[in-house]
């Protein structure tokens, strides 16, 4: 990603080659994959604050905690990839 954009800051061409490149569909499946890695890992790192606060310290609170991270992961990462296509 960031030879792409050192390619598309050099010139118009290279702006115009790296436009191309990422709108394949295999470019946007992966750069899907990886912000879908980046969003639940923000996700989940937020759980991690919030129980460093005390909240869902217990077996409970942590099962309840992990499936909510899953299902808020889920949403995020769907909305992700309405935005990329």
């Amino acid at each position: 990603m960031l030879f792409a954009l050192d390619k598309s800051l050099s010139s118009e061409e290279g702006f115009a080659d790296v436009k191309a490149c990422l709108t394949s569909p295999l470019a946007k499946l992966i750069i899907w994959g990886l912000l879908s890695a980046l969003l639940y890992h923000l996700v989940a790192g937020v759980r991690h604050l919030i129980m460093d606060m005390g909240v869902g310290e217990s077996l409970e609170g942590g099962k309840r905690g992990s499936k909510i991270v899953i299902l808020v992961s889920v949403v995020v990462i769907l909305l992700a990839g309405v935005w990329i296509w």
